[in-house]
């Protein structure tokens, strides 16, 4: 690749959470379609994450300093006078107005995603992959352009490649006697982070819904409760199935008939396979997510996880179950909602914006 790189500073830890890493490395897989090289300057925990990094592709510098502080400025500057990169991504809940601003001074193109629109932004770009919150959150420069909505929802290619799989909702599971029956397969998908560890408690209750044969369990290698997991799992082998590598999550949702997320990033790329949801909020953060998604019809929010009682998910859960038309509706819509292909529009943008096209000699001529 010999085009200028593009570095990205996302940090990812068990406190910061892993969700923003995850989407910067799906933007990276888009930006290395367009042969763009690219940079991660991160500070990773554990540090086996830098492994998945350089095997996708990608470069990985470790930072010194934590996103959003003096030094970490100072640091990425330095970098970016080395790498002479053609833009910087930031993407940290922590970085305040006056470090985009330091950067920006430099002359490179500074691009920050986020959803929570809580600075003032004097980036070039800003961009926010959920479905909010809108336009009237944001503040920013007159120059800033504002990449927002359901069209940039970031979807790995691994899952969109399912998509034409599902066209269709999956046949229901055989009784344990082998006879034909009318049993389904449950999904427990709370996104990057579980940040309350409910995983394995909704997991367990999924086990106790009448028709539900199978309750398939979609967690990060990092979640703090993995081993616990698998113990259950393993004690209950014939209905319970775990997922922690991205080739086996994606086999899984194709196989699901509805799942319970979070309202996060992996809400959407349900809702673009097809896979109904019934979402229960864990960060304020993914409220507007959650809200959007049910106002399109493409899943149920049941509420704030404090106040989800198992009554509220054991009825939802048979609810959905015995209303094939309710899934074939949220099923729908999820795909009309989300097409899957927000990364490469994101690219197309940010090459745009660093080629911008030039007015022709016989205009300038005209003029």
């Amino acid at each position: 690749m010999s085009r200028d790189p593009i570095l990205l500073r996302v940090d990812a830890s068990p406190e910061k959470g892993y969700e923003r890493l995850v989407r910067c490395q799906i933007f990276a897989m888009a930006l290395q379609r367009r042969r763009r090289p690219t940079y991660f300057v991160s500070q990773l925990e554990p540090r086996s994450l830098a492994l998945n990094i350089k095997r996708a592709g990608n470069n990985w510098l470790e930072a010194d300093f934590p996103a959003g502080t003096p030094d970490d400025v100072r640091e990425l500057i330095q970098e970016v006078r080395r790498l002479n990169p053609a833009a910087v991504i930031v993407d940290d809940a922590d970085v305040p107005q006056e470090y985009l601003a330091e950067l920006a001074s430099t002359g490179v193109l500074v691009a920050s995603f986020d959803h929570l629109g809580a600075i003032h932004f004097p980036s070039n770009l800003v961009i926010n992959p959920l479905l909010g919150p809108g336009k009237e959150t944001y503040e920013f420069d007159p120059t800033t352009q504002l990449l927002l909505g359901r069209r940039f929802g970031l979807v790995r290619p691994e899952i969109r490649r399912h998509r034409p799989t599902r066209s269709q909702e999956p046949a229901p599971l055989a009784q344990p006697d082998g006879k034909p029956g009318q049993l389904f397969r449950a999904m427990v998908a709370l996104g990057e982070d579980d940040p309350h560890q409910q995983t394995l408690g909704l997991a367990k209750q999924l086990l106790s819904v009448p028709r539900i044969g199978i309750v398939d369990v979609l967690v990060r290698r990092e979640h703090p409760a993995l081993e616990k997991i698998q113990e259950v799992v393993e004690a209950n082998k014939e209905r319970m199935e775990l997922a922690i590598e991205p080739s086996e999550i994606a086999a899984k949702i194709v196989r699901c008939h509805f799942a319970i997320t979070s309202g996060s990033g992996w809400s959407l790329e349900l809702a673009c396979v097809g896979v109904p949801q019934l979402m229960i909020v864990q960060d304020e953060a993914h409220w507007p997510n959650a809200q959007r998604l049910e106002e399109e019809g493409c899943a149920t929010c049941l509420g704030w996880h404090e106040s989800v009682t198992p009554q509220t998910i054991r009825q939802a859960a048979q609810n959905i179950l015995t209303d094939p038309l309710e899934r074939q509706a949220m099923a729908r819509c999820g795909r009309q909602l989300i097409d899957g292909r927000g990364p490469d529009r994101l690219v197309n943008a940010l090459e745009v914006m660093l080629h911008p096209p030039q007015v022709a000699d016989y205009m300038l001529d005209a003029a």
